[in-house]
């Protein structure tokens, strides 16, 4: 199966993003481009995890919802949530209203806080699980990886959920820890192009 479809605008894209109408903008605006905020890079871990199971169409339809409910996925407010605000997400028909989840996410968000303290940063955390570059395989061709596994493993000790490694993996890919478009697609020379321009958060 091919990994490229041929937009009409006539450029050729990974192929994933011909496959819903939310898509598009999201592959070329932000799928794979580096991300050094601590704010966005925690609320795609909570997307990533409420999608488990789910399809990251639904999520990302849901998203401004998730945004809303959860407070800009600020996860220092996060952290102090406690059973009147479980309470008020289930309620929420705006969002995916599984308790594990959510109580994860909340939980999560201590944790969090921990490794802003301890790290300086969730960015500077986060970004010394990059791969080289040279040692990745084709795009699209792994669900998980090496760093992901060990970021999974790392993540988990620290008492955070819902991260296993293919959750990571796909938290890596989406925030441009690893450029995995396809080759031919007209964002996989601009994700490298911003890259190259991204100044990494070190601790």
């Amino acid at each position: 199966m091919s990994k490229l479809y041929t937009a009409p605008d006539g450029a050729d894209r990974c192929s994933w993003a011909g496959s819903a109408p939310e898509f598009p903008d999201y592959h070329d605006r932000e799928w794979g481009y580096p991300v050094g905020d601590d704010i966005r890079l925690f609320e795609k871990l909570c997307l990533e995890s409420f999608q488990s199971g789910l399809s990251w169409r639904t999520i990302l339809a849901k998203r401004e919802n998730f945004r809303a409910a959860f407070d800009g996925f600020d996860f220092n407010v996060m952290a102090g949530y406690g059973t009147a605000e479980v309470e008020r997400l289930l309620a929420d028909a705006g969002i995916v209203r599984h308790r594990g989840k959510i109580e994860a996410v909340i939980s999560n968000a201590a944790r969090a806080v921990e490794m802003a303290e301890r790290e300086g940063s969730l960015a500077a955390f986060f970004w010394s699980y990059e791969p080289d570059p040279a040692t990745l395989p084709e795009p699209q061709t792994q669900s998980t990886s090496p760093e992901s596994i060990a970021l999974s493993k790392e993540l988990k000790k620290r008492g955070w959920k819902f991260v296993g490694p293919t959750t990571v993996f796909a938290f890596l890919q989406a925030m441009g820890l690893i450029n995995d478009h396809a080759e031919g697609c007209i964002c996989r020379q601009k994700a490298f192009a911003a890259r190259r321009d991204f100044v990494k958060p070190v601790r």
